[in-house]
């Protein structure tokens, strides 16, 4: 095969407020055809072809970082009830294990995910959680990639699973106080969380009863068990709303009661504040406060107007969570472009006043560049915390946090072999944007490489939801920075970053300046003489993706090449159909084509209705056959599309689909991720012309 397939046009046509989309791929919609199957398997075949004159490099970078995996490597330890527990990675296999320690040191194995299926499948573990009198472990497991889970119990002393198992079920769970009870959530026929079940151990599944249920179909439900084991935690949200029931967990069979009912534009969660009879709630809203602020309540049944204020919101903090401990509470915040932990003591979160902020103490450890968060703290009568830092380039380390005085102890820093942490720099860097915003942006590079305008660059971003990508390592990067690529990471507008008003400025009729800013980072990074201007690559995944359709569209001339991973690029059908997976509770993220003032602003930036004229540059977009996110069809509508208009001048496109096992986020196991990354870094590696074939 040396001609690039060619997908059929089927004549299609949607209508809607009088304007006509053809749609001449919408068949591909059907994954079950025949043609549909064929298509995808010459769509493969002709990726893997022209992927093969690579190969020797991918081979290369793939022995480069499997070089610097421990041959077996394990976690810092926690916590949890009379044990100690940890995770470990085996030598030569794929997957994780978790591992106990008793009080006289003896270590047990809890569960060995390499035993869940046979060498070389997919497995992915929805959740793992233990019994508070650590007798049983609940765990789930997924197969395919489609996020589909089997939900089983281990007896752990024995190792045996017990003969309860759930079908179909979602992630999230908690158990009851005494062990007896597992309450777990249920997903729809479109992979909508909207359920919480409870299974008594030892019954059949058919026996269990709904403890909850949303039938709203923009809301999604998730479940998990409060930090001193009293309440059970169920929160149903969608993308500005949210509503929190609650469960005694010591009484696992009494119905569930709401702590505040849902009120459209209002947010909140809670952690529990355990104290005479059933304690206080922390309140964490949006209620009269963009950027969030503490609030207290009983924990019964109550109305805002009751809840007494703790900490009012602070401008330019955004807070995200609160977590209770026995003397002290910790404060997830974001400021300026990075993750602050702030440490109050607990008798100021009770007293009859508000708090100031800068009366908290600041966790002093990390990088302006890194990651700060907290790990594994499942017991709340401590007087230290552990935290994990790390970086693009930094393996990390867990440190313990005195939560009375701040000071930080190493607990665990990850040694890689084969690598120097020293030949490399990262810092933070700011761009201004066209709109005068100024966007933070990321950088990491090998410390021999300059910026002096003679490096390509590969540029990341994801920008949706008030996600915030913080700079974890991953040991495929140094493969591209040891060859002189610069990896720059653009937080920008609709990511959470940057606080909740950095979303809303990148996120339905604003979403285009999501757009706008990553080609602003890009011209900016080459006009200030940072990077080669004219080998620049763009990478994003699932919403990132779309990133990367749009921005193909808006700017061909500035991308060398462009790599959309699962890409969301089919904007407006996919919103049209809510038999399609979580899309019906995606409207008020990217609005509704219902409405034509919506419709026409997602009309403009949709990357299978704005496929640019000429000058496209090369092209990688993926996509997997059991994919519930982003189904398949888009990313192989938007390749048709694309090719059957493509111009004798325009770059490649290559569409690699997984028909295998795998899911959103590509392999599961950590060599098969490691041989997937070597593929898209070799890819990357040509388009820059940091390799020949």
């Amino acid at each position: 095969m040396s001609r690039p397939p060619l997908a059929p046009q089927h004549p299609h046509v949607h209508r809607e407020h009088g304007i006509e989309r053809p749609d001449p791929y919408a068949w591909l919609k059907d994954k079950t055809s025949d043609e549909s199957m064929a298509h995808l398997r010459a769509e493969r075949a002709y990726y893997d072809e022209q992927m093969a004159p690579l190969q020797s490099m991918v081979d290369e970078l793939t022995n480069e970082m499997v070089a610097r995996v421990p041959e077996a490597e394990d976690s810092a330890r926690w916590r949890e009830g009379d044990f100690d527990y940890f995770t470990r990675e085996p030598a030569g296999q794929e997957y994780q294990q978790l591992w106990r320690v008793d009080s006289a040191g003896t270590e047990s194995l809890v569960l060995d995910q390499n035993t869940l299926v046979a060498p070389g499948e997919y497995v992915e573990v929805g959740l793992a959680l233990v019994s508070p009198d650590g007798i049983l472990l609940a765990y789930s497991v997924d197969v395919t990639g489609d996020e589909v889970y089997e939900l089983r119990f281990r007896d752990i002393e024995t190792g045996r699973d017990l003969e309860d198992a759930v079908a179909h079920t979602y992630y999230g769970g908690a158990w009851s106080a005494d062990g007896s009870t597992f309450f777990y959530v249920v997903h729809d026929e479109v992979y909508r969380p909207y359920q919480v079940w409870r299974h008594v151990i030892g019954t059949a599944s058919s026996r269990d009863v709904l403890v909850f249920e949303d039938l709203d179909t923009q809301y999604d439900v998730v479940a998990w068990g409060d930090r001193a084991g009293e309440l059970i935690v169920i929160r149903t949200v969608n993308r500005n709303t949210a509503e929190v029931w609650l469960v005694d967990s010591r009484r696992p069979d009494q119905p569930a009661w709401v702590v505040t009912p849902r009120r459209r534009g209002v947010e909140y969660n809670v952690a529990h504040l355990p104290g005479d009879g059933r304690g206080e709630l922390l309140i964490v809203t949006n209620d009269d406060a963009t950027e969030f602020r503490l609030m207290r309540a009983p924990v019964g049944a109550s109305t805002p107007e009751t809840w007494k204020e703790v900490l009012p919101e602070t401008s330019g903090v955004r807070l995200h969570d609160v977590d209770v401990f026995a003397r002290h509470v910790v404060l997830s915040t974001v400021s300026t472009g990075q993750q602050v932990l702030r440490i109050l003591p607990r008798d100021a979160v009770t007293s009859s006043g508000p708090v100031d902020l800068q009366s908290a103490m600041v966790v002093q450890v990390g990088t302006p560049a890194g990651l700060l968060t907290l790990w594994h703290n499942e017991e709340p009568d401590v007087d230290a915390v552990l935290v994990e830092v790390e970086s693009y380039v930094d393996p990390g380390q867990w440190l313990s946090v005195d939560l009375s005085s701040g000071a930080s102890t190493i607990v665990r820093r990850r040694e890689l072999p084969n690598y120097d942490v020293d030949d490399y720099v990262t810092d933070l860097r700011w761009v201004s944007a066209r709109d005068g915003e100024r966007v933070p942006v990321k950088v990491a590079r090998h410390k021999d490489t300059p910026l002096d305008g003679s490096a390509p660059v590969l540029l990341y971003a994801y920008g949706s939801y008030e996600s915030s990508f913080w700079p974890g390592f991953d040991g495929s990067l140094p493969s591209l920075l040891d060859r002189g690529v610069v990896f720059a990471h653009a937080l920008i507008r609709g990511g959470g970053e940057m606080g909740r008003r950095w979303y809303l400025d990148g996120y339905l009729m604003t979403k285009r300046n999501t757009f706008t800013d990553f080609i602003d980072v890009a011209d900016a990074l080459a006009a200030d003489g940072l990077v080669d201007g004219s080998r620049i690559v763009s990478r994003g995944l699932s919403a990132g993706g779309l990133l990367q359709g749009a921005v193909y569209a808006m700017r061909p001339d500035r991308w060398r090449a462009v790599v959309a991973e699962v890409p969301f690029v089919d904007v407006i059908s996919s919103m049209l159909d809510h038999t399609v997976p979580l899309t019906a509770n995606e409207v008020d993220e990217w609005g509704d084509p219902r409405i034509k003032e919506q419709f026409d602003y997602m009309l403009s930036y949709s990357p299978y209705e704005n496929i640019p004229a000429v000058g496209r540059p090369e092209l990688l977009a993926t996509g997997a056959l059991h994919d519930p996110r982003v189904l398949i069809h888009e990313p192989a509508k938007w390749v048709a599309r694309i090719r059957a208009t493509a111009g004798p001048d325009d770059a490649r496109t290559l569409f690699r689909a997984e028909l295998g096992d795998g899911g959103h986020s590509g392999p599961t196991g950590r060599f098969a991720h490691l041989a997937y990354e070597a593929e898209v870094a070799a890819f990357v590696l040509q388009a820059v012309d940091k390799v020949t074939t």
